[in-house]
């Protein structure tokens, strides 16, 4: 990999990675209503599932998942009927005292899961795996093991270090939002991200 591939490789990364999606939105509601220590189990999973998503898509599982068209829309369907079940967790959350019953839990396995649900990710790895993996020929590119591997390894950089940040700004607003209305508000408006992600998901 050249260092011009190298550097475009970080500059699609960062701006895919920070910009918010049902990852970074999730990263920042746990943060918010659990505190950073619950919320890195989350930021742990998104990097691991995503790793993996990664992988598959480079070995050839993107590749199917576009030849049939029932397989994209599965993901589709599942994945924003899973943003929607979240979404109605998230907004009927009021007090941290009845979050920490856990009306807003995401296990390590649904974090990690939920990367294959997630379109954004799966565009970011089928665009990965077309521009870094495979050549304009669709052939495998020199060194396709080696040009997976560092992919991998700079995207799980960059999940992780995202999700974090986002988790990062959530813990610091838990105790400004345990006044009042203000944590309903705020994670109604985190849900109603999550509804718009979810009729995203289903249009593109």
């Amino acid at each position: 990999m050249t260092a011009g591939e190298f550097l475009a490789l970080l500059l699609f990364c960062a701006a895919m990675s920070f910009s918010p999606g049902p990852n970074t939105t999730l990263s920042t509601a746990l943060a918010a209503n659990h505190g950073l220590k619950r919320a890195l189990r989350f930021c742990f999973a998104v990097p691991a599932g995503w790793t993996l998503l990664m992988v598959a898509s480079g070995l050839g599982l993107g590749a199917l998942v576009t030849s049939v068209p029932a397989l994209t829309w599965a993901i589709k369907g599942v994945g924003a009927s899973y943003m929607l079940w979240l979404a109605f967790k998230l907004a009927s959350a009021a007090q941290l005292a009845r979050v920490d019953d856990s009306r807003l839990e995401v296990t390590f396995a649904q974090g990690v899961g939920m990367q294959f649900l997630n379109i954004k990710a799966w565009m970011m790895a089928l665009t990965l795996t077309a521009g870094w993996v495979v050549n304009a020929a669709g052939q495998p590119a020199a060194n396709p093991g080696q040009r997976l591997a560092i992919i991998s390894a700079v995207t799980m950089a960059f999940a992780f270090s995202s999700n974090f940040l986002y988790a990062l700004v959530g813990s610091l607003l838990r105790q400004w939002l345990a006044h009042g209305a203000r944590l309903l508000w705020f994670n109604r408006a985190l849900a109603l991200v999550l509804v718009l992600t979810a009729a995203w998901m289903v249009t593109v």
